[in-house]
């Protein structure tokens, strides 16, 4: 099993179980069939960045401030079809703002691909991509004036 799928099925265990500490977290891995070292996980749990609240392990929300300026000065438009989030920018600038979106680790999403001016983003689901869309229209646009009020 490759990381990032090992990855995926950590984040579906946090949220839908209550898991309290690495133990649990090993253990629902392992009725899964997935054998990991304590090391393993705990390396897992960081590059993922749980978080824990109350005693549980969450999936920390990005926020608005953690949107580096490169993706709001580089990015034109964003919209989706199905569940492709579809990013315009400025010239030259897509694979700068597709590696910070790669860096930022949003849940729900599979994977990013940049072009020159063009960024393509798939999301887990349509309801991923609706969702990921509303929340980086208001976050970039938010301020800007002219084309950007229409977003």
């Amino acid at each position: 099993m490759i990381k990032s799928e090992r990855h995926e099925i950590i984040l579906e265990i946090i949220k839908m179980s209550s898991i309290e500490t690495q133990e649990m977290l090993r253990e629902q891995l392992l009725k899964r069939g997935i054998e990991v070292t304590q090391a393993t996980l705990s390396r897992d749990i960081k590059e993922l960045g749980l978080i824990k609240k109350q005693d549980r392990y969450f999936v920390p929300q990005k926020s608005s401030a953690e949107i580096p300026a490169l993706i709001r000065e580089s990015v034109n438009s964003v919209d989706y079809a199905l569940n492709t989030v579809v990013f315009k920018c400025h010239a030259g600038m897509a694979m700068a703002a597709c590696a910070m979106f790669d860096k930022l680790g949003y849940s729900g999403v599979v994977g990013t691909l940049a072009g020159d001016d063009t960024i393509f983003m798939l999301m887990r689901s349509e309801k991923d991509a609706a969702a990921f869309v509303k929340e980086m229209q208001s976050v970039i646009f938010k301020g800007k004036k002219g084309d950007f009020d229409a977003q």
